[in-house]
C-alpha cells in the first residue's frame, strides 16, 4: 500500500513538472530550446550600398541581419542564393529589425551602380536589403575574420590572386555577434535560419561574449 501511494507521487510530480514545463514554454518564446553560441564578434566596417550611401556596423547596431558573399556576373550558385534570400526578405518584410546584407567579392567589376541594377532585378528594398562594395582586402578580411564564411588563414595570400565563393550565411544578432552559419541552398536549413532570426529578434541585446571560431581554436 505504502509503495503504491508513493509510486502515485512520484508519478503525480512528474505530471506536475512536465505541465509547468510545458506553461513555461508557452509563456516564454524559446524557453527550454538550446541558446544559440556566438561564434566570433563582427569587427567595424563600411561600405557603399547600391544606393552609394555607407552602410557600416553602427547602422546595424540593435538590428539582427543575415550577411552573405556573391558576385553579380555569377552564374552558378548566386541566382539561387539570392532567389532564396528574396523569399527571406519578403518573409521578414515587416520586422523593422531585421536586414540582409549581400557583400561582392568582385568590386573592380561589382560598383555602386552595378549593384544597383542588380539589386534592382530583385526587387530588393534598399531601406533593409543593402548589396555593399568597396576594398578588396577589406571584403575578404570580413568574410573571414568577422562572419567566419572563409578560413581566416587565407588572408595571409595575395589578394589580387583571391577569389572568394561561398555559400554560406552568417546570422548576426543585435550585438554584432554571428551565432550560427547555414548553407544558402539547402531549403532545410533556411528553414532553420528562419526559426533562428525569429528568436534573436525576440532576444534581448547583451554585452559581446566570445566563442571559439570554426576555423581556429582560438577565441574569436
Amino acid at each position: 500500500m505504502k509503495k503504491k501511494k508513493l509510486l502515485f507521487l512520484l508519478g503525480f510530480f512528474i505530471l506536475l513538472f512536465v505541465g509547468f514545463y510545458f506553461a513555461i514554454g508557452r509563456i516564454i518564446p524559446g524557453f527550454g530550446e538550446p541558446v544559440l553560441p556566438v561564434l566570433s564578434t563582427v569587427p567595424a566596417f563600411s561600405f557603399s550600398d547600391q544606393e552609394g550611401k555607407p552602410v557600416t556596423d553602427k547602422d546595424l547596431a540593435g538590428k539582427v541581419y543575415v550577411a552573405e558573399y556573391f558576385f553579380t556576373t555569377c552564374r552558378g550558385i548566386c541566382p539561387r542564393l539570392n532567389t532564396n534570400m528574396r523569399d527571406v526578405e519578403h518573409e521578414f518584410a515587416g520586422e523593422a529589425d531585421f536586414r540582409i546584407l549581400s557583400y561582392t567579392v568582385d568590386p573592380e567589376t561589382d560598383s555602386v551602380a552595378r549593384m544597383k541594377v542588380y539589386a534592382d532585378s530583385l526587387g530588393a528594398n534598399p531601406k533593409k536589403w543593402f548589396f555593399l562594395t568597396g576594398r578588396k582586402d577589406s571584403l575578404y578580411h570580413l568574410a573571414r575574420s568577422g562572419y567566419l564564411l572563409d578560413d581566416p588563414k587565407n588572408n595571409a595570400l595575395n589578394i589580387n590572386e583571391q577569389f572568394l565563393h561561398t555559400q554560406f550565411l552568417a546570422l548576426v544578432d543585435k550585438g554584432g555577434r554571428v551565432r550560427k552559419i547555414y548553407d544558402g541552398l539547402k531549403k532545410d536549413e533556411l528553414a532553420d535560419m528562419e526559426k533562428d532570426i525569429r528568436r534573436l529578434l525576440k532576444e534581448k541585446t547583451t554585452v559581446p561574449r566570445f566563442a571559439n571560431g570554426l576555423f581556429n581554436n582560438n577565441p574569436g
